[in-house]
This record gives C-alpha cells, structure tokens and sequence, in this order.
C-alpha cells in the first residue's frame, strides 16, 4: 500500500562541497525545511528515501538544505532534479481560506454568470498574494489574483472556483 506524497521542492543542484542541496521550494510553509523534519526524497521510479534535515538557510531566492550523514558533496550530487516529498499525514491544519497548491490546481473556474474561464495549471508567489495562472481553452494563460475581491467562492471538493475579474483583468 502506498502512502499518498506530496511534492514539497525540487533539488535542481548541490552548493558548496559539504553537501548542501540547493532546492526549488513548490510549498508555501516555511516549517517544511525545519531542522528535524523528515522529507522523503523520490528519484524516478525508485522507492522514497526518509531524510532528516540538519541544516536551512535562504540564499538567493532558494533553499539550500543539509540532510543527516551526507556530508559530502559525492553524497548528494546523484540527487539533482529529485523531488522531497512529505506524507499526507505530515500535512498542516489550515485556517479557513486557506488551501494547498495541490486542491486548487486543476480547478475548473468560472465567472458569476456560469461562463468557464479555464483550469488553474499552476500558482505563482511573487509577493503579497498568490496569482492563480489559468489556462482557458484558447488563448493566452490568464493570470487572477488571490485576493477577496476577485475570488469569490473556492470548493475543492468539487475543484470549482468562481470569480469576479477587476475591470481590465481578462482584457
């Protein structure tokens, strides 16, 4: 039986000689890279491998995370473009409006009238709020703020988002 993961970061090089990873963050919880936590790494097809992270720190926009017993870059250089991973039942309680990148992508989304405007395909950080990218059915991705005044009414269970556009939003 296998346990459902979800992706938490990419490891796209190592740093340094002493076995740093520098990892591609895919989760929006600065608590996934504590020192102490287990994160399973996934290579392929090869079976989850359990890590303990001993060292974190930021450097240029990315992670850069130290795993127990490889300290060496020898140790870690195979792991490049390697996904971490965590189990569900390492998941965070969230607060009400709050949601994981997993449930709202692939969400059909619609405006107040009915009309379907696309699926969410992916979700951008670049600052205070999210940005949701939509890809309608034709035509260029459209990009929707994660902000109380244009998405009105999120349903996972149903992978359903309604939303009402600023003016000039699907311009």
């Amino acid at each position: 039986m296998s346990k459902k993961m979800f992706n938490i970061g990419k490891i796209i090089n190592t740093h340094g000689i002493r076995g740093d990873v520098k990892v591609l963050r895919i989760s929006d919880f600065d608590e996934r890279f504590e020192i102490g936590s287990v994160v399973y790494l996934v290579k392929d097809n090869e079976k989850p491998l359990p890590l303990t992270i001993d060292g974190h720190r930021i450097h240029k926009g990315f992670d850069l995370v130290h795993f127990k017993g490889y300290d060496n870059i020898n140790d870690v250089e195979h792991y490049k473009g390697s996904h971490l991973k965590i189990l569900e039942d390492q998941l965070t309680e969230l607060e009400e409006d709050e949601y994981y990148y997993h449930e709202i992508i692939g969400c059909d989304v619609f405006l107040w009238n009915g009309e379907k405007l696309g699926v969410i395909k992916e979700i951008l950080s670049p600052g205070a709020n999210d940005v949701w990218v939509v890809k309608p059915s034709k035509g260029k991705d459209i990009l929707i703020p994660y902000i109380e005044e244009v998405v009105k009414e999120v349903n996972v269970e149903e992978k359903r988002i309604t939303v009402e556009p600023m003016e000039g939003l699907l311009d």
